[in-house]
């Protein structure tokens, strides 16, 4: 492709005919040629005839200059005009291909797989191997060069990590011999990116594909003053605005959003995020994440480090007057007062109040036993401490509540009656949910409440003295578990309540969640198992069979490939390894001037071959009005008319077109439920359109009493849109724009109760943003729409219920919806399991599920796409299925299913 500055040309060659221009204009300057004068007498007869017929002498020039700027636009838009051309290099010897394959590539991955299809295909094409490497997932051994065809199939089976790839070793990953490397950037600078680019050079050239915007991520979330904040940062300043939301479970346990907070980064790398929630909120967070950014590092997971616990403190005696530091409870509330909120008062309120820990201080008589255990078995923690009312209890029912049998009495071991010395405490066994925590020297006991020995005391012990006597006991009850601590919570049997061992302790027991940064020593001595893991595209999943990691890696050790993001917990405590680290400080890749840069940081090639072939075919026609004007057949009143009458008709016939549907098209339409598929310019997706609504029109047939005529081509110049029940747009790069007459019939159709389902086809990766070239083109023709504010679809919307009881909405791939935001003050009414979130019908649906393609059947009625592999395929084809099924009654009944007489039929099938 031959350049001449920013424009291309793939037919350089037939620019040689703009070199025949200026000799065209002499020809044409003189034909035809003057006319000779010569006196004649009888020309006397002629005069004052009067000629209706003009005959130029000369073409004026401005007419042949247009003649020859129509000529030079035709020879130039045939010679292949490229505005801001990619460049392409034949290149030579094998291909490496690069790809960093980290969580900041998820946000653009398939942009990223369709620059390396290219480079596979123009590789295949030429004859040359082709390697590629993800340095998240860096091979054992050197890769071997192998052919680019069968390297290019296994493209779609790659996925971003959710982890950035360590110092990678050159030695290892880099081919032998010299080779030409694409190197697939995910736009951050990290240690070891400058050896590895320099050794890559030194094997032949590179090139660097990037994207030009910032790299955006969200640390872990923290707690100060009672706010929850957390950090949002970008790779490069800019000026934007972002918003941030507060994921966790209503009371029905169904996920949605509880709170959304705003960033305005004002030329600037760093922001906060702050939430003020009450503490019910704030015990419901899962996770915070950036919508409409599809990475692991736009999630923030949280743990126990933002949650409150609900803890109650009872004690067997009140507090006197100038005595409050020998009450049991003041060096417990002392401990958990800035990390918990507190309940004192009777046992019977405490259990009214619903705590998460219930903790008994000196407490021999249990007046409301069977509220106790229900709750323990409900997943409640009792904690006892010991004390002298406690030691002298005889056999009642708090022997219940108690993890060993004790010995009535207390053992004086260090007193002023006793001849032996204060018992020191022994190191925590590893078992122990206190293992790892380092035992003061000056932590002693004096008294304490013996247990008596039996097969089960070992298993039970969870802490005890030098000499072996039990200090902390535990057993399970239920879903939850008892702890008793044989000596009292202040200092009158033991100084442990002085040290910080002490809050340590309670830490470890759950009792209360610390707002800063756990520390190794905080997490050693413990096997943390994961829960929950974070793909690269930040959705969570579920860790099946995963191994268990020492609890000094978490803190110490950023994610891995070993070392996942997630969820992970120990005994009854949980902490989050988020996929960006505390202190990571993002900065945007730098590479040298030699390298060169493509991908979002060069403007976007133009075709302009389309536009000068316009503009000529103008020209032309400009030409012919002027040479009528010119030779006197277009001259006056009469004329003029004649042209504004022949325009008028013209633009009158288009309106007439526009504003009338065939009428046995319309009796067709409006005779039965239609089903209307929007036409895209692609033939094939056009025929999956077709098919799908076909499909889901047989399903409707036979599983619900609607029966839909065959689904429709929507012709937005003409049809009336009011007729058709549901309205399915795929949408494709290069899908046409309507002109402002459709804009205004499908504003009418969408004020009108009408519905749009549009379909991007690129699994969702879009998030209804920018990552996809369907994502974008979305954009550009949803922009002129009166569509109202969208969110995730919540779980107790409708669409989950009009027919069948869904909670996923899958086609050929399974992806979040988008739908109309519910208002911010949508409410649950009293007797009822959901919310009223809206009166109507969503006016759209948009999603990159590829529904079509999973509703589409052939002639013989059979589906005509694979969707998945086996049963599970099939079962994802039977819930797409489902929800066509929802999403027609949802257009038919509006919100018919949340009325009241619904709700027992629905509870039953919820199973609550």
């Amino acid at each position: 492709m031959a350049m001449l500055g920013p424009i291309g040309f793939t037919a350089p060659w037939l620019l040689l005919g703009l070199l025949a221009l200026p000799v065209l204009w002499f020809i044409l300057r003189a034909v035809p040629p003057a006319p000779i004068r010569r006196r004649f007498p009888g020309v006397a007869l002629l005069l004052g005839l009067k000629d209706d017929e003009i005959q130029a002498e000369r073409t004026p020039w401005w007419l042949m200059a247009l003649r020859l700027l129509a000529l030079a636009a035709a020879i130039i838009g045939f010679a292949g005009p490229v505005l801001n051309p990619e460049p392409v290099s034949p290149g030579q010897g094998p291909l490496l291909i690069v790809e960093d394959g980290s969580w900041a590539s998820a946000r653009d991955w398939p942009r990223r797989v369709e620059r390396m299809e290219r480079a596979l295909a123009e590789a295949g094409t030429a004859g040359r191997p082709a390697a590629l490497v993800m340095l998240t997932d860096p091979p054992p051994a050197p890769p071997t060069f192998t052919d680019a065809a069968s390297l290019a199939q296994s493209l779609p089976g790659l996925t971003p990590r959710a982890w950035e790839p360590a110092a990678p070793d050159p030695a290892q990953i880099l081919p032998a011999g010299n080779f030409e490397t694409l190197w697939l950037s995910d736009g951050l600078a990290r240690p070891g990116r400058d050896a590895l680019r320099q050794a890559v050079e030194a094997r032949g050239p590179l090139r660097v594909w990037q994207p030009a915007l910032p790299v955006t991520a969200l640390g872990p979330a923290t707690v100060r003053d009672g706010q929850v904040s957390l950090p949002l940062t970008t790779s490069a300043p800019i000026s934007t605005r972002y918003d941030v939301a507060a994921i966790g479970p209503d009371p029905s346990g169904a996920e949605r959003e509880l709170a959304r907070a705003t960033v305005d980064l004002d030329n600037d790398t760093q922001g906060q995020a702050v939430f003020d929630l009450p503490p019910e909120l704030r015990n419901r967070l899962t996770r915070f994440e950036i919508p409409g950014i599809r990475s692991a590092g736009a999630v923030s997971l949280t743990d126990d480090a933002v949650k409150r616990r609900k803890v109650a403190l009872i004690s067997g005696s009140a507090a006197r007057e100038g005595l409050e530091l020998l009450v049991p409870t003041h060096y417990l509330r002392q401990a958990l007062a800035p990390t918990a909120d507190l309940i004192e008062g009777t046992l019977e309120d405490a259990l009214t109040a619903s705590p998460d820990v219930i903790i008994l201080a000196d407490v021999a008589e249990i007046p409301d036993a069977d509220r106790l255990a229900d709750w323990l078995d409900r997943g409640g923690l009792l904690i006892r401490f010991a004390g002298p009312r406690l030691a002298m209890a005889s056999e009642n029912n708090t022997r219940q509540f108690l993890p060993v049998t004790l010995r009535q009495g207390e053992r004086s071991v260090g007193g002023a009656m006793s001849w032996g010395e204060p018992r020191r405490l022994a190191p925590f066994p590893a078992g122990s949910p206190f293992a790892g925590l380092t035992v003061p020297d000056e932590v002693s006991v004096t008294e304490q409440v013996l247990a008596e020995p039996g097969p089960e005391l070992a298993s039970r012990t969870i802490a005890a003295l030098a000499d072996g006597t039990p200090l902390v006991t535990r057993m399970d009850f239920g879903a939850g578990s008892v702890v008793l601590f044989h000596v009292t919570a202040n200092v009158e049997w033991s100084n442990l309540p002085l040290s910080g061992l002490f809050p340590q302790m309670l830490e470890r027991l759950a009792v209360s969640a610390r707002a800063e940064t756990p520390s190794a020593e905080d997490l050693a001595g413990q096997t943390w198992v994961p829960v929950k893991l974070l793909d690269g595209f930040g959705r969570l999943e579920t860790a099946e069979a995963s191994a268990g990691v020492p609890g000094e890696r978490l803190a110490t050790e950023p994610p891995g490939p070993d070392l996942r993001p997630g969820l992970y917990v120990a005994e009854d405590r949980s902490v989050a390894l988020n996929a960006l680290p505390r202190d990571r400080v993002l900065q945007a890749a730098v590479w040298p001037a030699s390298v060169p840069i493509e991908g979002g940081e060069a403007p976007r090639q133009m075709p302009l071959k389309g536009a000068l072939l316009a503009a000529a075919l103008v020209a032309l026609l400009i030409d012919v009005l002027a040479s009528l004007a010119v030779s006197g057949r277009l001259r006056g009143a009469r004329a003029a008319a004649t042209v504004v009458a022949v325009l008028a008709f013209g633009l009158a016939s288009q309106g007439h077109a526009q504003e009338t549907m065939p009428e046995d098209r319309a009796i067709e339409a409006a005779s039965n439920v239609v089903l209307a598929w929007m036409p895209t310019g692609d033939t094939q997706v056009d025929a999956v359109s077709e098919a799908g609504l076909r499909g889901l029109s047989g399903i409707l047939t036979r599983r619900t009493t609607v029966e839909p005529s065959d689904p429709m081509r929507i012709d937005l110049a003409a049809d009336d849109l009011a007729l058709y029940t549901l309205i399915y747009w795929p949408i494709v790069a290069d899908a046409p724009v309507p002109t402002p007459e459709e804009y205004a019939r499908l504003n009418r159709y969408l004020r009108g109760g009408g519905m749009i389902v549009f379909d991007t086809r690129d699994a969702d990766l879009s998030g209804v943003g920018m990552a996809t070239d369907a994502g974008r083109r979305l954009q550009t023709i949803a922009a002129p729409l009166e569509i109202p504010p969208l969110a995730p679809i919540p779980p107790d919307h409708v669409l989950t219920r009009t027919f069948y009881l869904l909670q996923s909405f899958p086609g050929r791939f399974d992806g979040t919806i988008w739908v109309e935001a519910p208002p911010p003050d949508a409410e649950q009414a009293e007797g009822m399991p959901f919310r009223n979130l809206n009166d109507g019908v969503t006016p759209v649906v948009i999603g990159g599920n590829d529904w079509a393609s999973a509703w589409a059947v052939n002639g013989n009625g059979a589906p005509m796409l694979p969707i998945g592999r086996g049963q599970a395929g099939e079962r994802q084809r039977e819930i797409a299925a489902r929800f066509g099924v929802n999403l027609v009654m949802h257009v038919l009944t509006g919100n018919y299913k949340s009325d009241q007489v619904h709700v027992p039929a629905l509870l039953e099938r919820l199973g609550q």
